[in-house]
């Protein structure tokens, strides 16, 4: 009755390939953030949580939800939940960051955060799942929902640990290819557990919500504008290791001036003894 793979191999092909440049950015701003300071250290873990929850795992979601079909359905999608699941993605990656940039990486904060963040994407999944409308009674198998969710913590605990870590492009591109892999193979677990009844009859049509290609087109603006001002912040902004060198810099001239503050200070009691 149910159909994951209704356009063929198009929708998981893009979506894996969605996520990965979703991901491979938000690592980007990741380790800014890293070696950056106050707020803009705050604001590159921001930009991370919008790169990785949005486009690498939202977006990705929902153009894997493409090609979802029940066999003799019309599949429809409430606006609102679908806009909620994309706001708690990015909200629950943010929160996950913040766990572990305030913590340290330490075993604990990792799993700390890898559980919040790892729920909180479940959460973003069956809540867009909920967003789907075929006018027939959809169930879950709970065997499978529980894996789901489990592999799900499992990929936000790795891509947490990825976006502390990594600093080199080949783990960088190491990183965006499991990050890629781990996010699709969540969604696809969590829809194996979905179960429809049996259409009888002529064609189901949901009473509400919007069609695929009704709500296709302002997404595609939408991720596109949003994907181009990331790309250009950071294409702009200086790189990590550029960052890491103007703090080493700064660093040392803070010591120097300390240094020279001492040697003052030594210089005029001195004077007064």
């Amino acid at each position: 009755m149910i159909e994951h793979f209704a356009m063929g191999w198009v929708t998981p092909v893009l979506s894996f390939l969605l996520s990965c440049a979703g991901c491979a950015v938000g690592l980007t701003c990741t380790a800014r953030a890293r070696v950056s300071r106050g707020a803009a250290s705050t604001g590159w873990l921001a930009l991370g949580a919008v790169a990785i929850g949005g486009t690498g795992i939202w977006v990705m979601h929902f153009v894997a939800m493409l090609g979802f079909h029940v066999r003799g359905t019309e599949t429809r999608y409430d606006v609102g939940l679908t806009i909620a699941s994309g706001v708690l993605a990015v909200l629950v990656v943010g929160l996950g960051l913040f766990i572990v940039r305030a913590e340290g990486v330490g075993v604990a904060a990792l799993i700390g955060g890898g559980v919040v963040t790892g729920l909180g994407i479940s959460a973003m999944h069956y809540l867009g799942m909920r967003a789907v409308d075929v006018g027939v009674e959809v169930t879950y198998d709970l065997v499978i929902v529980t894996v789901s969710v489990l592999v799900g913590i499992v990929a936000a605990t790795a891509g947490l640990w990825l976006a502390a870590k990594v600093r080199t492009l080949v783990a960088g591109i190491g990183a965006t290819v499991v990050m890629g892999i781990a996010v699709s193979g969540m969604h696809y677990t969590g829809m194996a557990a979905m179960r429809a009844e049996v259409v009888r009859g002529g064609l189901v049509v949901p009473d509400g919500g919007v069609t695929a290609s009704a709500l296709l087109g302002p997404l595609i603006i939408g991720v596109t504008i949003s994907t181009i001002l990331l790309l250009v912040v950071v294409g702009v902004a200086p790189s990590a290791k550029e960052l890491e060198a103007q703090a080493q810099f700064k660093d040392w001239q803070e010591r120097q001036e300390r240094i020279r503050q001492e040697a003052m200070d030594g210089s005029r009691r001195s004077v007064l003894r």
